[in-house]
């Protein structure tokens, strides 16, 4: 089982070139968001992520609502390429938005004071590890996804739209699709500088 998940990882890369096709159906889909919800570990067990998932239309308005918002702030001579890149998030088949409550933040905050200061910052650990099986779970399954992060410019209009909770707040966007195209090379740095064993 080691085995298997280490491949997972491994083969889990950025894939930009994705289409609006899915080797697995919906309900597959939100089978693996919901377990990674109910059993990604958190500081406390505060469960502090909340998730929310875009399909079909949903998921056009999404890119739709933040082309319209990067072309107002995007000098005009500058904007084909970052249309080109919301045009290739909008060819996906669907995109997970990944948000922190921050009522269940300051909650803890409240209740552990001598580790107020760090909630916020183990909130965002658990929000990356929600981001990581999710991903990890797409790839396994034959579908393609990136990490996108478009907050907070797009917060205010995503919580408008589809009527979510104030104290939400937008940690990243991932889109996702069948790929059509290889990810790039990935070069890694030497795993001396990064990794120190003592015995």
């Amino acid at each position: 089982m080691a085995k298997d998940f280490l491949t997972a990882v491994r083969e889990r890369r950025s894939m930009y070139a994705i289409s609006k096709k899915s080797p697995i159906s919906d309900e597959r889909i939100l089978e693996i968001v919901e377990d990674a919800v109910k059993h990604v570990p958190s500081a406390f067990n505060s469960q502090s992520t909340r998730v929310v998932v875009l399909l079909a239309a949903q998921h056009d308005k999404l890119w739709d609502i933040t082309t319209d918002i990067l072309k107002a702030i995007v000098p005009a001579d500058q904007f084909e390429s970052t249309k080109q890149r919301m045009d290739g998030f909008r060819n996906g088949y669907g995109t997970i938005l990944f948000f922190e409550d921050q009522h269940v933040v300051t909650g803890m905050q409240e209740a552990f004071v001598t580790y107020q200061d760090r909630f916020p910052v183990w909130a965002q650990h658990t929000n990356a590890m929600h981001q990581f099986v999710i991903w990890t779970a797409l790839e396994s399954e034959g579908l393609g996804a990136s990490l996108q992060h478009y907050n907070p410019l797009i917060d205010e209009k995503v919580k408008t739209e589809w009527k979510l909770p104030e104290n939400w707040q937008l940690v990243a966007q991932m889109p996702f699709g069948t790929p059509t195209a290889p990810p790039g090379d990935k070069e890694f740095k030497p795993i001396e500088e990064r990794l120190l064993v003592f015995k």
